[in-house]
């Protein structure tokens, strides 16, 4: 892969990650399996309060191809076909949802030592087209993305971003929702040894005029084990503890507590996932 900018999505995503990656409030189960063809098998469960959801996936590789087929409690079947370098630095993706006739979807994504574009558009007669694009080095980027709605003739996405990388600090500023939220992102190394980072990040919506402040940490206790914690300017405080048992398969508990009404029980969640 070539090392470039990335593509719009990596703009703050390494702080992202830090702060919001792995939380949650739910149980979820997932279990791995390999057939002797090589075809990878998941099945998933989640628990939402009263609500039980599931799906089970299977994924294929051949050469360059990646086929991914889903199906969920719903009925509904998605089914994602990945070609990786047909030429280099590009990757195509082709995906659609059974019964869903106008989810059909194709993207395509370039990256260059100078610059990340990644293109979609629906496969309707009025489809939605959207375009992100990012241009810089790995050191300075600039990206902007954008939806256009054929069908309406509107803008219905036009976002902008800024990413600063310097040794172990990563810095980023993004314009979302048309100019009317900015967000402003950190992340930083503090110990690559023991993977110990902070980050935080400050939101602004300009429409309601509140702001959104998060801040958190991690650190690795040995080299299975993981701990994240965070906190925003709610009060709402949040840790995790995940653990490598196996090779691949990990064990997440994560908690979180609202420290404006601490009377309130706090909310647990559990992820337990299995692969060979």
């Amino acid at each position: 892969m070539v090392k470039g900018p990335g593509l719009y999505s990596d703009i703050g995503k390494k702080a992202r990650d830090l702060l919001y990656k792995d939380y949650q409030t739910d149980h979820k189960f997932t279990i791995t399996t390999l057939t002797a063809s090589g075809v990878a098998i998941t099945s998933s469960g989640i628990k939402k309060g009263d609500l039980l959801l599931g799906d089970v996936s299977t994924q294929l590789k051949n050469k360059n191809i990646t086929t991914d087929v889903k199906v969920d409690t719903n009925s509904n079947l998605l089914a994602t076909i990945t070609v990786d370098e047909p030429a280099p630095g590009l990757k195509a993706i082709l995906s659609f949802i059974v019964p869903d006739q106008k989810s059909a979807r194709v993207e395509l994504q370039y990256q260059h030592e100078y610059a990340g574009i990644s293109t979609s558009l629906g496969l309707t007669a009025n489809p939605v087209i959207n375009f992100s694009g990012v241009v810089g080095n790995a050191a300075l980027s600039l990206g902007t993305d954008v939806s256009f709605d054929t069908a309406s003739g509107n803008l219905t996405k036009l976002n902008a971003g800024l990413n600063f990388i310097h040794t172990d600090l990563i810095a980023s500023l993004l314009v979302n929702d048309k100019g009317d939220t900015l967000t402003a992102s950190y992340y930083q190394t503090v110990s690559p040894i023991t993977s110990t980072a902070v980050g935080a990040e400050l939101s602004h919506s300009f429409s309601s005029n509140e702001n959104t402040f998060t801040i958190g940490t991690q650190h690795a206790l040995d080299p299975l084990t993981s701990v994240k914690a965070r906190v925003n300017n709610y009060g709402r405080a949040s840790a995790l503890i995940q653990h490598e048992w196996r090779p691949k398969s990990l064990f997440t508990i994560s908690g979180e507590v609202d420290t404006r009404a601490i009377e309130k029980s706090a909310k647990i969640g559990l992820a337990l996932a299995l692969k060979p």
